[in-house]
C-alpha cells in the first residue's frame, strides 16, 4: 500500500521507498547519519547477500551495505504510485 510504512528490507529488488523511521539505538544512529542515511533520505533496495545478511542499498549516489537486522528496523514510506494530490 503506497504510503504506509514497512521495513528497508520488506522493498522489492531495485523499489525505492523514502526513509520515514530509523529504531536503531541511539548508539547506533550517527554511524548511519555519517553516511547520509537521515529521515526523508531516498533510497533503492539493490541486493541480499547470498545468505540474506547483509543487505545492499543505494543512498545518495553511492552503495551501503548494513547488517539484515539494522535494515530491518529502517522504516521506509514507498512512493504514491498515483501521483502528487491536489485539493478540490
Amino acid at each position: 500500500m503506497a504510503g504506509s510504512l514497512q521495513p528497508l528490507t520488506a522493498l522489492a529488488l531495485g523499489a525505492t521507498g523514502t526513509v520515514a523511521e530509523i529504531k536503531l539505538a541511539p548508539e547506533n544512529r550517527p554511524r548511519l547519519m555519517e553516511m547520509g542515511l537521515l529521515v526523508g533520505t531516498q533510497v533503492e533496495l539493490v541486493r541480499f547477500a547470498p545468505l540474506g545478511d547483509p543487505v545492499e542499498i543505494k543512498v545518495r549516489g553511492y552503495n551501503l551495505t548494513l547488517r539484515k537486522h539494522e535494515a530491518e528496523q529502517i522504516l521506509v514510506r514507498l512512493p504514491d504510485e498515483r501521483g502528487p494530490h491536489t485539493s478540490e
